[in-house]
């Protein structure tokens, strides 16, 4: 039996799930003070906060580190990697601590926060199917101006996991399947999967369907009339368009569950933004269908969003032509960290190396 410390860094919480094998002990998810969290200038000075702030947890919790026998945490935006559970070594902590990844994210702080609970050197550490799982054909990385590339960046520890457990279910093999999964969270990602690799995906930050803090796909001239009219600099633009924009733009209000409340009263323009989301989701998913050639054996909607009927309904209305539609409301990428390790751990997949 393998006592397993899962560990998932969100921006104001620090969710951790402490595990024997498969069996859930306690999944907790320690909250930060929003003040405490903005005082730090870069995302890297919060590391000794959050480490200090599990250990104060784990002893109150009774639970000696040095009892653990695998840290697995969750993989950020590094450099591009393919799919699979990697054991946490001396280049992934340094490219961290140098700032050598794709973007500043609190993911990032994962690694380091298992290596810093770490107390023995018999101790496995890992990371599971980071934001940066790469498994693009070349044709997908050709974004039509030279000079910039597409780039795989995704929800991929949660999409990976439920195309895992559908095939599961289905008595399909997720290495023999074609299936459209997409996420429904903070951002939205929408990947085509053939044969157990995402070989084309949206990334949430740049395009795709907009969400409830990020544009996604603009018109292009439009926004860059209001960039160069508004005098704005880069920082500006990406706040705008990462975590001011989508449904936020509309309403100052990214909370899905008090908007769906508001549409079911009636407010008919909170109808009209959310409606106008989950269109262009199904844009998406059509467009995937084409990457797959048509050839697609199920449509997978998971995420938070997913729990409002209302909203997947008009996914599964206008893409159930394509494919099958089965929704898995929630997240749990805690779970998906755990299952992550425990297949190397149990020998069924190879442990990979970064």
């Amino acid at each position: 039996m393998f006592k397993i410390l899962a560990i998932n860094p969100g921006a104001t919480s620090t969710k951790i799930g402490y595990y024997e094998d498969e069996k859930e002990i306690f999944t907790e998810s320690i909250r930060h003070h929003n003040e405490e969290v903005q005082k730090f200038k870069k995302t890297i000075d919060q590391l000794d906060m959050r480490v200090q702030t599990v250990k104060d947890f784990l002893k109150e919790k009774n639970i000696d580190l040095k009892d653990i026998d695998v840290f697995v945490a969750r993989g950020g935006p590094f450099k591009p990697l393919r799919s699979g559970t990697y054991s946490i070594n001396k280049k992934m902590i340094d490219d961290v601590l140098s700032g050598n990844v794709l973007a500043d994210h609190v993911s990032n702080l994962a690694c380091l926060i298992a290596e810093k609970l770490s107390v023995r050197t018999d101790q496995k550490k890992f990371i599971v199917d980071p934001v940066s799982v790469d498994e693009f054909d070349d044709i997908a990385r050709i974004s039509g101006l030279e000079g910039i590339e597409r780039k795989s960046l995704s929800h991929a520890l949660n999409m990976k996991m439920i195309a895992k457990k559908w095939a599961k279910e289905n008595n399909k093999d997720y290495f023999k399947s074609s299936l459209i999964v997409v996420h429904l969270g903070t951002g939205i990602s929408v990947s085509a999967h053939k044969n157990g690799r995402m070989i084309d995906l949206n990334n949430a930050n740049d395009e795709g369907p907009f969400s409830p803090q990020r544009t996604g796909t603009l018109p292009v001239t439009q926004l860059s009339k209001l960039i160069i009219s508004k005098k704005m600099d880069y920082e500006e633009v990406k706040k705008m368009l990462t975590t001011r924009g989508g449904v936020y733009s509309y309403f100052k209000n990214d909370n899905i569950t008090e908007l769906v409340k508001m549409m079911n009263d009636g407010d008919k323009k909170v109808e009209l933004v959310l409606s106008a989301m989950m269109y262009q989701v199904s844009k998406e998913i059509g467009a995937m269908a084409t990457v797959l050639y048509g050839n697609v054996d199920c449509i997978i909607v998971t995420g938070g969003i997913a729990y409002n009927k209302c909203l997947t309904d008009i996914i599964v209305e206008r893409t159930k032509f394509i494919a099958p539609v089965v929704i898995y409301p929630g997240e749990d990428e805690i779970l998906a960290l755990v299952l992550g390790a425990l297949r190397v751990l149990k020998g069924e997949e190879k442990e990979m190396e970064y």
